[in-house]
């Protein structure tokens, strides 16, 4: 699967690289002190210490317009895409580490269904940071021979407990945590404790090349 640059004039639909932010520290606390599994992922919503950063009045205020927001980590080892989600914001993600972001758009959700084709693999240089825009489909990190750690910057309360909803309209079915919509392939986790199965297709591993 090939892995194109985030500086590759093709990551325009899917998010911007940011400028102008001093991630120096903040990388620099992450591998001091945030775990990394060898196998499989972790994910840590809000970490009161990178949110006391300087840089997080600056992600704050700049980057989401003065919102409240969360700063936490997704760290660990990967190879394969398992689901997708979106929210009604955009993500800032910061590599501490190389990594490769797989990524679709919400359009190409149709009929529910979402074809591993549409997939892409952009590749994340160590100290760069990127926004991915509200329709933008993504997940956990991938990595190839090492682990990753990533900084992930949203509102305060994305990826909280859902609410409970009545569903109404086709989307609700996706629904799967405050501020998040998830789409997963079959065998997975996430569609056996009960995430929408709507992603077909050949499996995206970066493993297969």
């Amino acid at each position: 699967m090939e892995q194109i640059s985030v500086f590759d004039s093709r990551f325009a639909p899917y998010g911007q690289v940011l400028e102008g932010y001093d991630f120096a520290e903040l990388c620099r606390v992450m591998e001091e002190t945030t775990p990394c599994p060898e196998d499989g992922t972790v994910y840590v919503a809000s970490v009161p210490e990178l949110e006391a950063l300087s840089v997080a009045a600056e992600l704050r205020d700049r980057g989401f317009g003065g919102m409240p927001i969360q700063i936490g980590y997704c760290n660990g080892a990967n190879t394969r895409l398992s689901c997708l989600e979106y929210h009604r914001t955009s993500e800032l993600d910061i590599a501490v580490s190389d990594m490769v972001l797989l990524v679709a758009r919400q359009p190409e959700i149709v009929g529910g269904v979402l074809d591993t084709s549409c997939v892409k693999a952009f590749f994340v240089p160590k100290g760069t940071a990127v926004e991915l825009y509200a329709t933008t489909l993504h997940y956990a990190p991938a990595a190839v021979g090492h682990g990753f750690r990533m900084g992930c910057v949203l509102p305060r309360g994305t990826n909280g407990d859902a609410p409970k909803i009545t569903p109404a309209g086709k989307e609700d079915r996706l629904l799967w945590g405050a501020n998040k919509w998830v789409i997963a392939s079959a065998n997975t986790n996430e569609a056996q404790q009960g995430a929408y199965v709507g992603i077909q297709g050949p499996d995206v591993d970066l493993m297969k090349g």
